[in-house]
């Protein structure tokens, strides 16, 4: 299909409104810093709070906190307290919902090895200025 300035286009633009619509909420849920590195590090098998925070370097208890109680709302996250337990233990667990994120997750991960690959196989000016992942 051929836009604007003989360009050509994937979408039109009832198409493009519902995919940006589409990708605001999704940013919404996973967008920021931490939240798509704290499902991961869920679905890699890390489910005590300590554990997420020492895999993911960088993240403050209190950023992780929350982090985990958005994700939570939002259907990604169980915790799941033990409290028969002493100490009480308490587990942060991907639910089946935060498994479907395998394919965007792959695919991020795929495209990051491209995108670096790439950056540091023509390291050009405008390049070097790039986010490297």
């Amino acid at each position: 299909m051929i836009g604007k300035n003989n360009q050509t286009v994937m979408y039109t633009e009832l198409q493009c409104l519902r995919n940006l619509a589409a990708i605001e909420d999704a940013l919404y849920v996973l967008g920021g810093k931490w939240k798509l590195r704290i499902v991961i590090a869920l679905v890699s098998g890390y489910c005590r709070f300590n554990e997420i925070q020492r895999t993911i370097k960088g993240i403050s208890a209190r950023v992780l906190s929350n982090e985990l109680k958005d994700l939570e709302l939002n259907g990604l996250v169980e915790r799941v307290v033990q409290a028969n337990q002493k100490p009480v233990i308490v587990e942060y667990i991907a639910t089946e919902y935060a498994q479907t994120l395998g394919d965007i997750i792959a695919a991020l991960t795929d495209w990051g090895y491209e995108h670096k690959r790439k950056l540091t196989q023509h390291p050009e000016a405008d390049v070097k200025r790039s986010v490297v992942i």
